[in-house]
């Protein structure tokens, strides 16, 4: 039995179309919303997800890396301080409340964090549908041409070859990020995006397969925190950091420029005029883009300096250079590196190469089929988003596409970060709530 009631009878206020921290936070908002309202005022929501269980960013949750947001930026707080869904009420019930307070940090372990997500999500298995990867969406047309309702065709987690159809009113798009990769780069054995450098790694290692060089190209956060991971873990390998920088940029955390990152900054954001959002872009993508914690950034040289006075040096930064060739030689690979300010190459046999460079929204398009047609764009063919997040559609549209992840253009810096999470979340839930009301009016 499908644990999401389907068929075209079965009709839902919202759907979502997947299910990591973005839309885990609309469900907790929808399901308090529910707890506090008679039965005929609460909103029906379901979920549907790809991964055969929660998961978020699994394949960098390494064992000693911390997250760049507060533990208060988590998915009630910023909303509603008194919700039982929040990350203290996680480490009550598992009995590390006090032990947390006692390490001093508003930053804690990334598995942690992904262990608060994962019991949030559990508590909110009765409204996500997993191993359910939606394939399209389709409006539905009334006779006068109107559309109410669309309908969400997803693969069944028994039988993949068989597809559900659920009608509803709403959805909300919240697919996340997919790992961005140079032109021409393949993927292979030899060749990865860092998204799968723990399970990539661990197959290596099981399979005793020879490491001598790794090349790690990317100079933010997961680019750094990469090759420092496999420096301490390929004990006799030398790792080579490529990057067109001169060194790895600290990230601008500062009070001030944090405020970037404050849900009234949304509101600034969007109301702003295009030259104003541009500029305000260029300004605080050091808070968050191709930067790094200054920490890493001194254990990272400390480790090189070390390395150099011991006269082995396996931490290499081959800075100002880039990748211009990648041949694959018999078991190994001949990387062409070339240092930009002279045009002089190296190549370099490798034995892994890993692209650490980065990810991007996925393409609205490619999500919603059909109904993409639906959407409104702007002079720069951008999607037009309202301060809702709600998406502009034709006047004969009544039925609700929400976003989020996609709006960067619209509301700023923070739509793909955890920052706001917890407020956007309210947000949607409220303007779904008044829609409603506006159409029963």
């Amino acid at each position: 039995m499908d644990t999401l009631p389907s068929g075209p009878d079965s009709i839902y206020d919202i759907l979502g179309v997947g299910f990591g921290p973005s839309n885990l936070a609309l469900a907790i908002a929808v399901d308090e919303h529910n707890a506090r309202v008679p039965e005929a005022d609460r909103l029906r929501a379901g979920f549907l997800e790809k991964q055969p269980a929660f998961g978020w960013h699994r394949g960098m949750l390494l064992d000693d890396a911390t997250m760049q947001v507060s533990f208060l930026k988590d998915l009630v707080t910023m909303r509603d301080p008194a919700s039982d869904f929040s990350f203290l009420c996680y480490l009550k019930e598992r009995g590390r409340l006090v032990d947390f307070l006692n390490h001093k940090t508003l930053f804690p372990l990334r598995i942690d964090f992904h262990g608060y997500f994962e019991w949030a999500a559990a508590r909110m298995r009765d409204v996500v549908e997993y191993s359910a990867e939606v394939v399209s969406i389709e409006p539905v047309v009334t006779d006068d041409g109107e559309v109410r309702l669309f309908d969400v065709i997803s693969r069944d987690p028994a039988d993949p070859d068989r597809l559900i159809v659920r009608r509803t009113r709403n959805i909300c798009v919240a697919t996340g990020l997919e790992p961005h990769l140079p032109p021409g780069a393949a993927l292979s054995d030899r060749v990865w995006h860092n998204s799968e450098l723990i399970p990539r790694v661990a197959a290596l290692t099981e399979a005793g397969v020879p490491v001598r060089r790794i090349l790690v190209l990317g100079a933010g956060q997961s680019a750094a925190e990469t090759a420092d991971y496999l420096h301490r873990t390929f004990t006799g390998a030398e790792v080579c950091a490529v990057f067109a920088k001169y060194g790895y940029t600290p990230a601008d955390d500062s009070p001030f420029a944090n405020r970037i990152f404050d849900p009234e900054a949304v509101d600034t954001f969007f109301q702003a005029p295009a030259p104003v959002k541009q500029a305000l872009y260029e300004y605080h993508r050091g808070t968050n883009y191709s930067v790094v914690d200054m920490d890493l950034i001194e254990s990272l040289y400390a480790t090189m300096y070390r390395e150099k006075v011991q006269g082995n040096e396996r931490l290499r930064i081959l800075k100002v250079s880039r990748i211009r060739d990648v041949d694959v030689v018999g078991d190994r690979l001949d990387v062409t590196v070339e240092f930009l300010p002279t045009g002089e190459r190296e190549v370099l046999a490798t034995d892994i190469l890993v692209h650490a460079t980065g990810y991007r929204p996925q393409d609205l398009g490619s999500v919603l089929g059909e109904t993409a047609k639906l959407c409104l764009r702007d002079e720069e063919d951008e999607v037009r988003i309202g301060r809702d997040y709600r998406v502009e559609v034709p006047w004969h549209v009544s039925a609700g596409i929400y976003v989020q992840g996609a709006s960067e253009h619209t509301h700023g810096i923070t739509s793909t970060l955890l920052s706001t999470t917890a407020v956007r979340a309210g947000e949607i839930r409220d303007s779904l709530l008044a829609n409603r009301a506006r159409a029963t009016s």
